[in-house]
């Protein structure tokens, strides 16, 4: 793994980012951080260390949108410094050190705040662009209610926003769309919502994932694979099943801005489009992606990206 120190980095904004630096400023480096009482990585890419920060929370829970991040900023890397960040028990922070203790949403928030107060003071900016993809925003929506004044805007890119109608609702289409297929029939038939057994989340997630022509989902290494996921996650995720936004934060304090996946049925469309019409912030808008299921950075790469870009060049000229 490429290092650096990071007292390199908060050095940075003392001699280079002044009004009379002539100097452009290029970081292209990972970090090693101690965040939460463990070591977790995160990685830092820009041409122009002025420009405003964009940090990334990955999906997942567990996973990491390091290795394959230049395929969704290659067009945003011209306007921000891109941070991407491996979660505890996620990517490279999984190698380094897995969590001493299991994964909970309230620590992951914690050290969501961490991550971005670090960043505020290396790079010398006053505050961030947050954006959550899936559950990522379980943790983006923390940083919303507890810590808005760290942000210049969010993007809630396909949401959690109430998970346990959103599961229930993609069971009853999953169970019409394989009605004639027996085996799906069978095993969606003893799912439970709430989930009571982690075969019940499986087997939500198997008939999704071969639903969108993922085929390896029927072999026993995915669902080895998926049930020891399970043994770091079923804890998070059913904190998760308990969140419902449209109850706990109906007023934010930062601007937020919603993209939605039109053919998106894991975060629900319905559910976030009727929420966002009901949340009151500063400034909001939501944005359907005609092409996209669930995850618009992949579908849509470009006009994601073109997106966000539209919205910073929008504020600004609002200023």
């Amino acid at each position: 793994m490429k290092k650096k120190s990071f007292f390199i980095l908060l050095l940075l904004p003392v001699f280079c980012l002044s009004q009379t630096s002539l100097h452009t400023v290029k970081i292209d480096t990972l970090l090693t951080l101690e965040i939460g009482g463990i070591k977790q990585v995160i990685e830092i890419k820009t041409d122009d260390v002025k420009r405003p920060i964009l940090l990334f929370l990955s999906g997942g829970p567990g996973s990491s949108m390091m290795n394959n991040a230049a395929s969704f900023t290659n067009i945003l890397k011209n306007k921000f410094t891109i941070v991407q960040w491996d979660q505890r028990d996620a990517g490279k922070t999984l190698k380094l050190n897995p969590s001493p203790i299991q994964p909970s949403v309230e620590q992951m928030g914690k050290d969501t705040y961490e991550v971005i107060s670090f960043l505020i003071k290396a790079l010398n900016q006053e505050k961030i662009y947050l954006l959550g993809s899936s559950w990522g925003n379980v943790l983006g929506f923390y940083i919303v209610k507890e810590h808005p004044e760290l942000l210049y805007s969010y993007f809630a890119v396909n949401p959690v926003i109430s998970q346990l109608a959103s599961e229930k609702e993609l069971l009853k289409t999953l169970k019409v769309y394989f009605k004639e297929n027996s085996l799906a029939s069978k095993e969606l038939a003893t799912v439970n919502i709430p989930f009571k057994v982690d075969e019940d989340l499986f087997y939500l997630r198997k008939w999704l994932f071969y639903k969108e022509g993922k085929k390896y989902v029927t072999s026993n290494d995915f669902k080895n694979g998926f049930l020891q996921w399970s043994k770091t996650w079923s804890l998070a995720w059913n904190e998760v099943m308990n969140i419902d936004l449209p109850k706990t934060l109906k007023k934010v304090d930062c601007p937020i801005y919603f993209f939605v996946g039109k053919n998106d049925i894991q975060t629900s469309t319905t559910i976030t489009t009727a929420y966002f019409g009901e949340l009151i912030a500063p400034k909001k808008d939501l944005f359907l992606f005609e092409n996209s299921g669930h995850q618009i950075h992949q579908d849509e790469p470009e006009e994601f990206q073109n997106t966000i870009i539209k919205i910073l060049d929008r504020v600004r000229s609002e200023k």
